[in-house]
């Protein structure tokens, strides 16, 4: 009967291997299954064995991706069984089927219980191991109890003492009010007495969690913790199993010296010395050798023993060594050793004063500032820009700026943003200061925010002698053939100030000033012409009595934006043009600008509230903390004094309805007594750092001046019926029509990351976003375009399950010409095609307006584009055989278009095409990372293979890790590949569905046919 049920489970585990394709493996899985059912149905014909060679075979099925939704009370029962083969099978599939919550593992409680307590080692093994594994508030409430006794048993071999401490840890960690553990502290001392290093590790890891969550209690062990590593140090009674390459127990010595970082000190003089010298022997006994594992487990030691050095702040000697034990790691050829060294030096630097001697291996870490392992750089990046100080900074800066002309673009906003606030935290003086920014804008201009031009006009403009020098360099870098379009802005804003203070250079006449200027207007965008026409007003008013040629020039520039569509330079243009013809007037109205008030600049504000520099902490990070979380009412606050206003960033903030780069320059034209340029002030932007503005469009040459409000945020509604996130409402009546066509909005910015997602007479409803891993940022800015106030104004988020939304309060006001700013932050959970809604309304007069809006909160806001080499590509979709992880479908209905726009689409929807993987000319190969809180990053691969013959259809591929995602992502590229891109899902189909049958190939013999 063994031999009989042994060959009927390797017959068939042969039969499924030997399947030619995932459809015939179905239909044996299938077959056996069925086997299975009947066979169970007529259960009191099996016997034990036969029980379990079935209970088996649902098990390799389960393994190989198969759903198996029937069977398990047949595992359960196997628990019971009197013999070792059939409790093992019990015990293993089990814990493989069932999760904490399912209700058969009520059944077996006590049949576990009674292996534990019984007497049978074996048994308790198996029984230990189920509870480890799976966990369970139950488990726990009922087998703690049971587990500690085992732990605390003096007639347990250690084997089974050894298993008692994993599952109670695992018990702990995952249900601490329900395992008690007060008055543990004379328990776990002695368990920290044990001599059986097995029962010592595992005991280690669980005090290491107890004192995590409470050191207070344990004050009593640390003295033994120090004995143990004055045992292992000294190689005392360490049996050779627990040696490895020479280490006596490394992961004893780790776990022991992680406990000791819990508590704050160490009081007793005796025990500090006897830890200090066992600290001592591993930092100079630790060296680099050739052997991978050697070097792995001792630095594994050696680093956690630094880590405690810096916990304990010892004395300055031991500090000393500490960094020049790094200072050789950092020089050595391995890169993961180089890492660690540079990483634990910057943590140095945040705990301890050690500046001095980190400084003297300032040439090695900028060298690694050029390896080729980007982690590396990041590493070596971060540790010269906390070791920097007034006496180093022109070197570091200077390398830093010499290394940002080959820097990799992931890195380069990041090293402009720490080359400024080194800059200006340390420069000797101010001339250094603006020399190095405008060599920021001149080598990265796309990386530099604009706060970082602003605080140089900051600063241009409270010191009267750099005047002159910033507006000579301005004038040298026009004369190159191509600058960045900052530096035209911050070139154009100091000379429009300024170049009245070279008149006597040559090359700097007003009439050259102007041909420099105007020669760059052709190649800038829409929002930096209004600055360069603030500049020739300027120009304009410092050459009084004006030359009429270049009055003329002016003029024509005037005359020609009058008719402008974009309203701000319509203004300007009709506005300057009307001044520029009051003469001497025009002096009293273009006034130079007053100084800036003195305050400290937000990004070294923020360096100094920040902790040590990370990866995660990179530039991205420290810009988006400095956006406000509450919601911004923007309303007509000029002061009356007319002075020029700084926001909270330290930054020339005054915005205008075109983008935030040039809000400096709007201070300009303002007089220091209030005086504004005409009678109606310039059209606000109210958000000006990360997230650019969205203008209210209102009647033309009507706008007003506006500042920043807070209003306290409030979480948005969750939870809503996920029918109606997917229903299509932008079709809904209402009294008030919108402008614009609303599900055309929608489409666009799910492609996109900003712009209107809904207008009408009244209102207008922006949307600005960044995304980050499964984490995003919108900002709603919603405006009043008229002259009477929104009453009752209400909006709430309707968010599918998928979905975790949190939006700031709206205030049921909005002011007349008013602008609210309403962020809201999105956490995706899981994979989904479920659109949240804004359910918005308003009442203006009589008219009550209500609008269900869907936000583009969509599937491939959570993607990351990613480049993937052939090797990665082949081997990821191998490993990936078949439905449901990978799903195959002929899509009918698409869209005609050429294989270069099919390629563009899959761009825009965040999916990487990669050229040169598929032979066949008429296939296109994607790759991309989709981020969530469920399946973290995870690599999602699509391959399309069209015919050529009739683009209406293809054939489409998807693959990733997860079933759910899968599905998801075929629909949704799916969605946006037919001529109707649909707005609702579509009813899932049967998750083994067989696939659909394959286009005939053009290439049969292509190389991917039997791979992909």
């Amino acid at each position: 009967m063994a031999l009989s049920g042994m060959r009927g489970l390797s017959v068939f585990i042969s039969d499924v291997r030997n399947c030619r394709n995932k459809e015939q493996e179905r239909l044996r899985v299938d077959k056996e299954l069925g086997n299975i059912r009947t066979r169970f149905k007529n259960e009191k014909g099996l016997t034990p064995y036969e029980k379990k060679k079935y209970v088996w075979k649902m098990l390799y099925i389960y393994m190989l991706g198969y759903d198996v939704d029937f069977g398990h009370m047949e595992a359960v029962s196997l628990i019971s069984a009197p013999k070792y083969p059939e409790k093992q099978v019990g015990y293993i599939v089990t814990s493989c089927l069932l999760n904490e919550n399912h209700d058969f593992l009520r059944l077996a409680i006590n049949a576990v219980r009674n292996d534990i307590i019984g007497r049978n080692e074996t048994f308790q093994c198996l029984a230990l191991t189920l509870v480890g594994n799976i966990g369970g508030r139950e488990f726990a409430e009922s087998l703690a109890p049971d587990v500690q006794k085992l732990l605390l048993s003096s007639s347990c071999r250690p084997l089974v003492r050894k298993k008692a401490a994993l599952c109670l840890l695992r018990l702990f960690r995952k249900n601490s009010d329900v395992v008690n553990v007060d008055g543990w502290s004379d328990r776990m001392a002695q368990l920290l007495d044990e001599r059986d290093l097995g029962v010592l590790t595992s005991s280690m890891s669980l005090f290491v969690a107890l004192v995590a969550n409470n050191h207070e209690a344990y004050w009593s062990c640390l003295p033994k913790c120090v004995k143990i590593m004055e045992r292992l140090a000294r190689n005392q009674d360490v049996p050779q199993e627990y040696t490895y390459y020479g280490i006596p127990s490394p992961w004893l010595q780790v776990k022991t010296m992680r406990a000791l970082q819990y508590f704050p000190t160490i009081e007793d003089p005796s025990i500090r010395r006897a830890l200090f010298e066992v600290l001592q022997r591993i930092l100079m006994g630790t060296d680099v050798v050739k052997n991978v594992n050697k070097n792995n487990a001792s630095h594994a030691v050696l680093f956690e023993a630094l880590a405690l050095v810096m916990h304990l702040d010892s004395e300055k000697e031991m500090m000393s060594q500490c960094v020049a034990l790094l200072g050789k790691f950092i020089a050595v050829r391995e890169p993961n050793i180089r890492y660690l060294g540079l990483e634990n030096m910057t943590r140095m630097l945040m705990v301890t004063d050690v500046h001095e001697i980190i400084k003297r291996h300032q040439a090695q870490i900028i060298t690694s500032l050029k390896d080729p392992d980007i982690s590396i750089r990041r590493r070596s990046l971060d540790l010269l820009y906390g070791m920097c100080d007034v006496s180093n900074a022109k070197d570091i800066v200077e390398e830093l700026l010499q290394y940002l002309a080959t820097a990799d673009f992931a890195m380069r906003e990041e090293l402009a943003l720490k080359a400024a606030i080194l800059a200006e935290k340390f420069a000797p003086d101010l001339s250094w200061y603006v020399d190095v920014i405008l060599q920021l804008i001149d080598k990265a201009g796309d990386f530099v925010s604009d706060d970082i031009w602003f605080r140089v006009v900051q600063f241009v403009t409270n010191n009267e002698d750099l005047q002159p020098y910033a507006a000579l360099k301005a004038r040298e870098y026009l004369d190159k053939p191509a600058i960045h379009e900052t530096m035209v802005k911050v070139s154009a804003y100091l000379l429009g100030e300024y170049s009245h203070l070279l008149a006597r250079r040559p090359g700097c006449s007003p009439k050259e000033i102007f041909a420099i200027i105007h020669e760059k207007l052709p190649t800038v965008s829409t929002p930096t012409i209004p600055i360069l026409l603030s500049t020739y007003a300027k120009i304009l008013m410092h050459s009084q009595p004006p030359d009429p040629e270049l009055q003329n020039q002016i003029w024509a520039v005037y005359s020609k934006y009058e008719s402008c569509i974009d309203a701000e330079i319509q203004q300007r243009a009709v506005e300057y043009f009307a001044l520029s013809k009051k003469g001497a007037a025009l002096m009293d109205i273009l006034a130079e600008m007053p100084k800036f008030p003195e305050r400290q600049s937000s990004l070294i504000k923020k360096a100094e509230d920040t902790d040590a520099d990370t990866a995660e902490l990179s530039a991205i990070k420290l810009r988006a903390q400095q956006q406000t979380s509450n919601a911004l009412v923007a309303t007509d606050q000029r002061p009356t004094n007319g002075a020029p206003q700084v926001s909270q960033l330290g930054m020339v903030m005054i915005p205008s309805t075109s983008d935030a780069e040039h809000n400096a320059v709007d201070q300009g034209l303002t007089q220091a007594n209030g005086v504004s340029v005409n009678d109606a002030p310039p059209t606000a932007d109210m958000l000006g750092d990360l997230l650019s503005p969205l203008a209210i469009e209102g009647p033309p040459a009507v706008s007003t001046q506006l500042d920043h409000n807070g209003v306290h945020g409030h979480e948005g509604t969750n939870g809503a019926d996920d029918a109606l996130a997917l229903a299509p409402v932008e079709n809904q009546e209402s009294t008030v029509q919108p402008i614009g066509d609303i599900a055309e909005r929608f489409q666009a910015l799910c492609l996109k990351d900003s712009g209107v997602l809904y207008e009408d007479p009244y209102v207008q409803i922006g949307i600005k976003a960044e995304w980050r891993g499964h984490q995003g940022r919108f900002v709603l800015f919603l405006g009043n375009k008229n002259t009477a106030p929104l009453d009752s104004v209400h909006a709430v988020i309707l968010s599918p399950s998928h979905l975790k939304l949190e939006l700031s309060l709206v205030p049921e006001v909005i002011p007349p010409r008013a602008q609210v700013q309403c962020p809201l932050e999105v956490v995706n959970l899981r994979p989904s095609r479920d659109v949240a809604v804004l359910d918005f309304s308003y009442k203006f007069g009589s008219s009550l307006v209500n609008n269900k809006l869907r936000l583009p909160a969509v599937l491939n806001k959570f993607l990351q584009p990613i480049q993937v080499s052939a090797e990665e590509f082949f081997s990821q979709w191998r490993s990936l055989a078949g439905p449901p992880l990978k799903l195959q479908e002929v899509v009918r209905g698409v869209r005609p278009m050429s294989l270069g726009e099919m390629a563009n689409l899959l761009n825009s929807l965040r999916l990487m095409v990669c050229p040169g993987l598929d032979p066949n000319a008429s296939n296109l190969v994607a790759s991309t990372t989709f981020y969530s809180e469920s399946t973290r990053a995870m690599l999602c691969l699509v391959r399309i293979e069209t015919d050529p013959a009739d683009r209406t259809q293809l054939r489409m591929t998807v693959a990733s890790g997860d079933p759910a995602l899968t599905f998801e992502l075929k629909e949704f590229i799916k969605e946006h590949l037919v001529i109707i891109p649909t707005t609702a899902k579509p009813p899932a189909p049967a998750p083994q569905a067989a696939p659909t049958p394959p286009i005939a190939s053009s290439d049969p013999g292509a190389l991917l046919a039997g791979l992909l």
